[in-house]
């Protein structure tokens, strides 16, 4: 089994979903491999939390958060995990095979990161929006003639894949041959930063959507893109902040940076 910071340093976040079953099904997935940190995004229906297929996992269910926003349910996350498929979109970010995500946040874990799962809506997943708060997309390997499976055993397979290999590191996988469109978790994470006697903290999502918001009020200043092209720089820089990933005193000194940028156009 998992330890007790181990469990505690992973959140199952659920964006936008249809149906309370469906939320009662990951609960109770959670408990069955010792998981208990729900938030539930935007749901449709206001009584999720009195879902009967919750079965021996009624308190989680009930503890669990519900926040109006993506971003605000991973402001204190490390490392923002996408779920879903590549079928219908191109994806802006590193692709992986779920096999490949157990090193990955066992080393996010082991610097006192913070790492979330993020799961779509039943009907057409995570938007290209939601999926610009995120480090990487994970797949799981699955036939192509029915690559989509249900919300609940999504997350039960996601879960026991983490469960088992975290608490037993000596079974991940080797280094993949890399298919278009994927990439090794090696590649992720700079060595540099590996090798560090003592790693830095590394930014929240929180953090980095501060430093994204401060950098586009200085573009805007700048007069640097008309008004149709904000949305699409927003998203850009989303994306760009998580591909560096910056440790948290390096977020905050260029914060710092911008801010006397924009005083400075402002003035």
């Amino acid at each position: 089994m998992l330890t007790e910071s181990q469990r505690a340093g992973l959140d199952v976040i659920l964006v936008s979903p249809r149906n309370p079953l469906n939320i009662g099904a990951v609960a109770r997935a959670m408990a069955n491999f010792g998981f208990a940190r729900l938030t539930v995004v935007a749901p449709y229906q206001a009584h999720w939390q009195e879902a009967k297929s919750a079965i021996g996992a009624g308190d989680l269910l009930r503890r669990a958060r519900e926040c109006s926003t993506l971003a605000q349910a991973v402001a204190e996350c490390t490392l923002v995990v996408g779920t879903g498929t590549v079928d219908r979109r191109k994806p802006e970010q590193p692709v992986l095979p779920l096999p490949c995500l157990a090193p990955l946040v066992h080393q996010e874990l082991s610097r006192q990161g913070r790492v979330a799962l993020v799961f779509g809506p039943e009907k057409r997943g995570l938007t290209r929006d939601d999926l610009s708060y995120c480090h990487l997309l994970v797949q799981i390997p699955t036939d192509p003639r029915q690559p989509s499976m249900n919300l609940g055993q999504a997350v039960a397979v996601f879960l026991y894949e983490l469960a088992t290999r975290l608490s037993t590191p000596g079974s991940y996988p080797p280094s993949p041959s890399a298919p278009d469109g994927e990439i090794h978790p090696s590649a992720l994470q700079p060595s540099t930063r590996a090798n560090l006697p003592h790693p830095q903290s590394p930014a929240s999502s929180g953090r980095l959507d501060l430093l994204a918001g401060n950098i586009e009020k200085v573009m805007t200043a700048a007069n640097d893109s008309p008004p149709a092209m904000h949305q699409a720089n927003r998203r850009a820089l989303r994306l760009l902040l998580r591909r560096w990933q910056l440790s948290d005193s390096d977020a905050r000194r260029i914060l710092r940076f911008f801010r006397r940028v924009l005083w400075r156009l402002q003035h």
